[in-house]
């Protein structure tokens, strides 16, 4: 298949890239560069530096490189960012998304993957989470995902356009190749590593009162590479079905300190922790429930514990230690 990745240029989105040239397929990226790095991109890639606002930019890629499927990675997705500029993501992601959405469907596009979020969900009913909970965003950019996902139904239902959203949960690692360069940096393994490479003297723990095991927040790792292999057995899947909804995660959850504590094992590093007050909306636990996807795409994670997730990511960051 030929394959437009928006946000290619991404931590997630250039892994996607790797796995979907492995798998085959003819592939070209989409990216503004603002979060992104040239240099996660591969040279042989076609690649258009630009932006979604552009709407003649969209066009001209699409009309270029006329793929038959859309992977969309593109998008603000700092949440505690969104609360503070709530328009800057209910505006900017939903408006940009529509912008792909319509040029996708008047280009001749068959197939589109929307990367959605477990944002969706603020405070589950049920844990693990499955595809049956009620969809309640906790933050502006879950509401902005959620509003991609209800554009998405409607362009299905108007169109013909199939679709899948996939709504992960926290991914992490990195590839030989590929790794986690943000700034500033939000995820909580690439802050403890830096701590371990000397770039952080302690790494902060947001609230030890939690209704868990060791009283920290409790998280579902997912590793990049996995969440970029249910993209492409999606995108397949598309083949098939009109749209696709699923949540992408371990099934399992490791709380704040147990991630400390695992990075401490795999680097051999003390890592200093200090306990700061709660973050206003970090709920207690967020575990998927992803028994859908495994059952209906034969999705099975290659990186289903914490300890090799860690790994991938020191390896990484010890060959990058200041980023691309």
């Amino acid at each position: 298949m030929k394959v437009l990745v928006t946000g290619g240029a991404g931590y997630i989105g250039s892994v996607a890239v790797e796995s979907l040239r492995a798998a085959g397929h003819t592939v070209a990226v989409f990216d503004n560069l603002y979060m992104g790095h040239r240099e996660a991109v591969d040279p042989e890639v076609t690649f258009f530096e630009a932006d979604l606002a552009d709407r003649k930019a969209v066009d001209e890629a699409l009309a270029s490189f006329a793929p038959d499927s859309i992977m969309h990675f593109a998008a603000y997705s700092l949440v505690g960012e969104s609360v503070e500029k709530p328009f800057k993501y209910l505006g900017d992601n939903v408006v940009n998304g529509i912008n792909l959405i319509e040029s996708a469907i008047e280009h001749g596009v068959e197939r589109f993957i929307l990367s959605s979020t477990a944002n969706l969900f603020d405070e589950p009913e049920t844990i693990p989470i499955s595809e049956k909970e009620k969809l309640i965003p906790g933050s502006p950019y879950g509401e902005s995902k959620f509003f991609l996902e209800r554009i998405l139904h409607w362009a299905n239902r108007t169109k013909g356009l199939r679709y899948a959203a996939l709504r992960y949960f926290n991914a992490a690692g990195c590839t030989a190749t590929r790794g986690e360069d943000h700034d500033p940096e939000t995820h909580l393994i690439p802050l403890i590593l830096q701590v371990a490479l000397g770039q952080r003297e302690n790494i902060k723990i947001f609230g030890d009162d939690y209704d868990t095991n060791d009283g920290t927040c409790i998280r579902d790792y997912i590793h990049v590479s996995d969440l970029a292999q249910a993209h492409i057995l999606a995108l397949e899947a598309l083949k098939e079905h009109e749209t696709l909804h699923y949540n992408l995660g371990n099934g399992s959850g490791f709380s704040v300190k147990e991630v400390v504590e695992t990075v401490r094992e795999v680097t051999g590093h003390p890592i200093p922790a200090e306990t700061t007050p709660r973050r206003a909306g970090d709920p207690a636990m967020l575990i998927a429930d992803s028994r859908k996807v495994r059952s209906e795409l034969g999705w099975d994670p290659q990186y289903p514990d914490l300890k090799s997730i860690v790994q991938s990511a020191w390896d990484w960051h010890q060959a990058h230690p200041n980023g691309y």
